[in-house]
């Protein structure tokens, strides 16, 4: 009887028609894009989430420029696995697979999902240093490798003060990870340490605060070299506007933070380049090329690096030679990087707004 039971069981299970569609493969860059409850409970996201599951690191972090979607470099990533090396912050790296296992722990309960959650916090908690800053790798790439700064390059360490910040608030998706209290206090902690080293990054000359540079040494929280054509310099176009305006989004800001904020403000307005563009046009190579040309009215703009000294634009190539002018550099540098931006445009509008609700007065210097 056990025997014949066992045999129509299989028979049974040979009549019920099995799903061997393979599963549409989606892109990372379109699975971070906001999506309904629905699609978070489709084989497609799953596919997502396993990949980044599959290939989180034994750091709890993730390599950069991977598409877990479309599928990783492999090559890459078992390097990465064998020596240890490669977990980081740059490029969007961590901060958005766990943002994504969140969303997919809310809607499947997938255990794995919030133990590599849970698994991926510890890694960017424990990547700070005692001084408030994140480094761009962790664990180190090796000693005086340039990604061991405190690195703001590319919004590194302010993307993740904001996911941390998010994880704290405990709202959609977090609320259905139930977070312990001490891990909500410790994300806390982690940013209130970030705003702190910030604010002891900031460059001050002549006693008064200015800006940022792109990396900030570990030990000495001084402007420092990133690679080659990154050099130690005020930051004009580039990471000083989201470190503001993180500082103009903290409640009741100290007078340590308005007078950080009002100095970024002040060396913003007065090293904005005026009457000048850049300009896309076809080189005596044929090659599309970029310089810079007077145009009178043109938007205000900013160079990205202005040299310690005088604080006037500076341009660098892969030799590591500083240059006062873009057409100076070589050409795969001069078109390969954004030398120039206006996003300080919109950050001064946003001062305006801030300093009247807030402090109720209008931009500082006006004043003078």
């Amino acid at each position: 009887m056990m025997l014949a039971g066992f045999v129509s069981t299989l028979r049974l299970a040979a009549q019920i028609p099995v799903d061997t569609t393979e599963v549409r493969r989606i892109s990372w860059q379109v699975a971070q894009r906001p999506h309904d409850a629905d699609w978070y409970m489709s084989r497609e996201a799953r596919a997502v989430a396993d990949s980044i599951v599959k290939y989180q690191m034994p750091s709890g972090g993730w390599p950069k420029n991977q598409d877990w979607g479309l599928g990783p470099d492999t090559i890459e990533m078992e390097d990465c696995m064998r020596t240890g090396i490669g977990s980081t912050i740059d490029n969007g790296a961590t901060y958005t697979e766990l943002r994504f296992l969140a969303r997919m722990y809310r809607y499947t309960n997938i255990i794995e999902y919030r133990v590599a959650f849970l698994d991926g916090m510890e890694y960017l908690l424990g990547m700070q240093y005692p001084n408030g800053g994140w480094p761009q790798f962790y664990p180190s790439r090796g000693a005086g490798h340039y990604s061991n700064h405190i690195t703001f390059n590319d919004n590194a360490m302010i993307n993740v003060m904001q996911f941390l910040l998010e994880v704290a608030e405990n709202g959609e998706p977090y609320d259905m990870l139930w977070l312990k209290d001490d891990l909500r206090q410790r994300c806390r902690k982690a940013y209130a340490k970030g705003v702190d080293c910030i604010l002891k990054c900031q460059i001050v000359v002549d006693g008064q605060p200015t800006v940022w540079c792109q990396q900030h040494d570990e030990h000495t929280m001084k402007p420092t070299q990133g690679r080659a054509y990154e050099l130690p310099s005020f930051c004009g176009a580039g990471e000083t506007t989201p470190i503001v305006e993180l500082l103009l989004s903290l409640p009741d800001p100290s007078d340590s933070i308005i007078l950080a904020i009002d100095g970024a403000i002040r060396w913003l307005e007065n090293h904005k380049i005026e009457g000048k563009a850049l300009e896309s046009y076809i080189n005596a190579d044929g090659k599309p090329d970029r310089r810079l040309v007077d145009q009178p009215g043109a938007p205000a703009m900013w160079a990205r690096f202005y040299d310690l000294i005088n604080g006037e634009p500076l341009f660098c190539g892969r030799d590591g030679v500083p240059r006062k002018h873009i057409e100076d550099i070589e050409y795969e540098r001069r078109n390969g990087y954004s030398w120039y931006g206006s996003q300080p445009e919109r950050l001064i509008r946003r001062y305006n707004e801030w300093a009247e609700k807030v402090l109720g007065r209008y931009m500082l210097y006006d004043e003078e």
